[in-house]
């Protein structure tokens, strides 16, 4: 393999007439790390992809592989492989033709071609593949084509966008975990592009949770899990549940009606949100009164809707294995949470108190 790179991103910022994609984003990715930019349609994660890769112009700040400024480098030098969501192999080529593409552009000598062909084919699975077109593969055997031409001509840099968002869910799990067991094989620097949390959770070394053309926040898949920086990071990965509460000395009245101490790292006292997980909410003898207006059975769990007294609409979720029976609909219940699995948000500024 050659040398996996670091990249820097520094104040990256990208305009489209008047309207600015990306807002003086920046941070550094290490070498060997698989990192993902995370975001609803439209917050600037492909368009940042896009100018790693040089495809976009950048039009204030600076991005670097290792120590080198890449701005003005045109794409085919930049050292990456790309994997896109439409896979673009060539329909006419087979599939080893299709993986040795790169490696005839970056003159590789032909002797050589066959056997890095065969490796990478057989990296990715696909090694018995080798003849047929791309016609004849289904869309799990093209995307590992289109990995396999990505990872042949070993780049510094691996850039994936929405690589799996065209396979059906089955076969997209099976999928992530090959792109990681082969991230973590071949410790390329990966940058992987996907709107779906549930994937970005289960491949990533770091997440970039991005909204707006801004990062709001970057950190490991547990950590943004269980502490997220914002409501807004709270509410696109995974289920929350947002209460409002006023704190007075280390107590929250919460949603109007249920008082219940509460742990902040900072002296705080007005209006805050509480955050709380679906499997964090537990039926109570006391707590928050409210009436179950829907049941899903999810297997392992059920979830319940729950409409509060306060007209707030919350989920819970309970486990097979603590519950005798399904709550009945219109059922009224009491709901309390752990309060210290909860983050707790300042109303106004929506900085993180816990």
């Amino acid at each position: 393999m050659g040398q996996s790179h670091t990249v820097l991103i520094n104040k990256a910022i990208k305009k489209y007439g008047d309207f600015t994609a990306l807002n003086g984003v920046e941070f550094s990715i290490k070498t060997g790390e698989f990192f993902t930019l995370l975001g609803p349609s439209g917050c600037g994660k492909t368009t940042l992809l896009r100018m790693i890769a040089g495809f976009n112009t950048i039009d204030g700040g600076e991005i670097l592989f290792d120590d080198t400024v890449i701005n003005s480098i045109e794409a085919y030098k930049r050292d990456i492989g790309m994997v896109f969501q439409n896979y673009a192999i060539f329909p006419h080529m087979s599939v080893s033709e299709n993986v040795a593409y790169g490696l005839k552009a970056r003159k590789i000598p032909a002797s050589e071609i066959p056997k890095l062909v065969e490796n990478a084919l057989d990296l990715v699975q696909i090694k018995n593949l080798a003849n047929r077109k791309p016609s004849e593969l289904s869309g799990g055997q093209q995307q590992r084509v289109a990995l396999a031409r990505a990872v042949v001509i070993e780049p510094g840099l691996l850039l994936m966008d929405e690589p799996l968002s065209n396979l059906d869910a089955k076969l997209r799990v099976q999928m992530r975990t090959v792109i990681r067991k082969l991230q973590r094989r071949l410790a390329i620097t990966t940058i992987y592009v996907t709107h779906d949390q549930e994937e970005a959770l289960a491949i990533s070394d770091r997440i970039a949770v991005m909204k707006d053309g801004k990062i709001m926040q970057i950190d490991t898949p547990e950590e943004i899990y269980t502490h997220p920086a914002n409501p807004f990071v709270a509410g696109f990965i995974g289920t929350s549940n947002f209460l409002a509460c006023k704190i007075t000395e280390n107590q929250a009245l919460v949603e109007g009606s249920f008082s219940c101490p509460i742990a902040l790292n900072k002296d705080f006292s007005g209006n805050a949100i509480i955050s709380v997980r679906p499997e964090h909410l537990f039926f109570a003898g006391t707590g928050l009164q409210g009436t179950i207006t829907m049941s899903t059975f999810l297997g392992d769990f059920i979830n319940y809707e729950i409409e509060l007294d306060s007209g707030n609409r919350i989920e819970l979720n309970e486990y097979a294995n603590e519950m005798n029976t399904v709550r009945e609909i219109t059922s009224r219940v009491s709901v309390q949470f752990i309060s210290k699995k909860a983050c707790v948000y300042n109303a106004q500024t929506e900085e993180l108190l816990s």
